[in-house]
């Protein structure tokens, strides 16, 4: 090990037990200031974190400190070994290994301390894992026990899990699905008997798609309770809350909002930076340099009537969830476009990993990837094919410029694309589909037609409609729904992981802060988690 190593996780260690010792100090004078009545908010995250505090635990913990502050009396609902195998501690080499319980229940016990706390354990139902022996993957998907469709709200995480959409239909798959299936009926059992014991007002739950909260979740639902997910939002430590879900980031954009000349230069600042590369999602950098469009794709391009940028997602980010609406799946709609590519020789297609689908440095690296999809369809051997992988810095925006339309599937460079002025055509659900920003038919075969026409069109004109209802949709998200915790958290020096700042509690009071005052507003009086 080098000095530089040994210096760095040296610091890293300081770092977090100073995080750790200010947990602790706000956690006391938190008890010692909150004087909470009322019927409960409850707090369910499950799988956010393990040993180590990411930002969706963090928003969760601030959270519930705000409101203990604010008067509202909190109960968290929390894991002491309570699934045989859970979606963090899924290790997708071998799904056999048991999770880091005790890094995990560690880290619980001092984000929970003197806090309300309902700790739940795992028991495991023999009847319920006998009729489950035997089931194939599709036989699994359908299987439901106790009114819960297991089977379905289980299978989200476990792609996730695996890093893949198209589950291998072998032993160690089937192994996972029925102790997810097992783990999430033993928390729907116990989430129901702590609902019974607590009567809570509410249910604020991290992100609502991994199965132990989807669970929670369809409980809440069906009892009638408003259950409140979040997530990430777009800026910098800040988190989304919903009564929705969370992953699909609905929100209802006021009529008459338009964005005045200093709300255009904020945007206009923040775009900057994007196009820049400067910008990072859930505590992850995707650029660290951005690159040019060099003199051999501008020698090749040279050749083609025009370009068409083709930008993928990841197949097993949670997004995928609500994407799938037009396609079954994203590389159903890469089997389309191959089809088009084949049908346009004259026109050069530009695909373009996401960055995100190999990130270096972790265990979340595709399964499935779009470069696993590009060897397999030999769509690169075609002479009208550029493919960009995930690790190339090519910038994404100089090849929109250059573009004669732009096709997505559902990731966020579809809006800015639109902003860009560029024609933009949309494959999936996306945060902005809901609003006139691209074009986004209404079935797989009106897709495929309207991508013929464009492509055998001269020239795709941009609605100025679609750019002005993408800059206000644009700074919407990022300035109203995104709740800032930046006074609060710092980066980790691990990915994606954050430490605590040093502040006094009185900084969590609504009236204080804009986000725990939006968290407030909308978790006890209903209203939208806005600022």
């Amino acid at each position: 090990m080098g000095a530089q190593t040994l210096f760095k996780r040296i610091a890293s260690k300081i770092q977090t037990w100073k995080s750790e010792q200010r947990i602790a100090v706000t956690a006391r004078a938190v008890a010692a200031k909150a004087h909470p009545q009322g019927r409960p908010v409850v707090f369910f995250n499950a799988s956010a974190r393990l040993g180590y505090l990411s930002q969706n635990a963090a928003f969760s913990l601030l959270a519930s400190w705000g409101l203990r502050l604010a008067g509202v009396r909190i109960v968290h609902f929390v894991c002491k070994r309570g699934m045989s195998r859970c979606v963090l501690g899924t290790n997708p080499d071998d799904p056999g290994q048991l999770p880091p319980c005790g890094a995990c229940l560690a880290q619980s016990r001092r984000l929970y301390a003197h806090a309300d706390v309902r700790w739940f354990e795992y028991g495991e139902d023999a009847q319920v894992a006998a009729s489950l022996d035997g089931l194939n993957l599709a036989g699994l998907e359908e299987f439901s026990a106790n009114d819960l469709p297991l089977g379905e709200l289980v299978l989200p995480g476990l792609r996730w899990a695996l890093r893949r959409h198209h589950l291998a239909e072998d032993e160690p798959t089937r192994f996972l699905y029925r102790q997810y299936i097992l783990s999430a009926l033993h928390v729907g059992r116990e989430f129901e008997q702590f609902l019974d014991e607590v009567d809570p007002q509410a249910v604020v739950l991290f992100n609502g798609i991994m199965y132990p909260e989807a669970t929670a979740r369809w409980i809440a639902r069906q009892r009638g309770l408003r259950a409140i997910t979040h997530e990430v939002a777009l800026l910098p430590f800040s988190a989304f809350f919903t009564v929705g879900q969370a992953t699909a980031y609905p929100m209802e954009l006021p009529a008459d909002f338009q964005l005045t000349a200093g709300q255009n230069q904020q945007l206009d600042r923040y775009l900057e930076g994007r196009f820049q590369g400067r910008f990072s999602m859930a505590g992850i950098q995707f650029w660290p340099e951005m690159q040019e469009l060099d003199a051999s794709f501008l020698a090749k391009a040279a050749g083609f009537k025009k370009i068409v940028a083709v930008f993928t997602n990841v197949i097993f980010d949670t997004s995928q969830e609500h994407a799938n609406t037009l396609f079954p799946h994203m590389f159903a709609w890469l089997d389309e476009v191959l089809k088009l590519i084949k049908a346009h020789p004259e026109t050069l297609f530009v695909i373009r990993a996401h960055p995100d689908e190999m990130r270096p440095g972790t265990r979340k690296q595709s399964r499935e990837s779009v470069g696993s999809w590009v060897q397999a369809s030999g769509v690169e051997r075609l002479p009208n094919v550029i493919f960009v992988d995930s690790g190339e810095y090519l910038s994404s925006y100089a090849l929109i410029q250059r573009a004669h339309f732009v096709m997505v599937y559902n990731s966020s460079i579809g809006l800015e694309a639109s902003i860009l002025n560029k024609p933009v055509l949309c494959a999936g659900a996306a945060r902005y589909t809901p609003y006139k920003t691209v074009f986004y038919p209404g079935s797989a075969a009106e897709y495929i037609r309207l991508a013929g026409d464009v492509l055998n069109a001269e020239k795709v004109k941009q609605p100025a409609a679609f750019v002005a209802e993408a800059r206000r949709v644009l700074y919407f998200q990022l300035f109203h729904t995104a709740l800032p915790f930046d006074d609060y958290l710092h980066a980790h020096s691990r990915m994606g992981y954050v430490h605590l700042k040093s502040f006094p509690p009185e900084a969590l009071l609504p009236e204080i802060s804009p986000a725990l005052r939006a968290i407030h507003s909308g978790v006890v009086n209903g209203e939208p988690f806005l600022v």
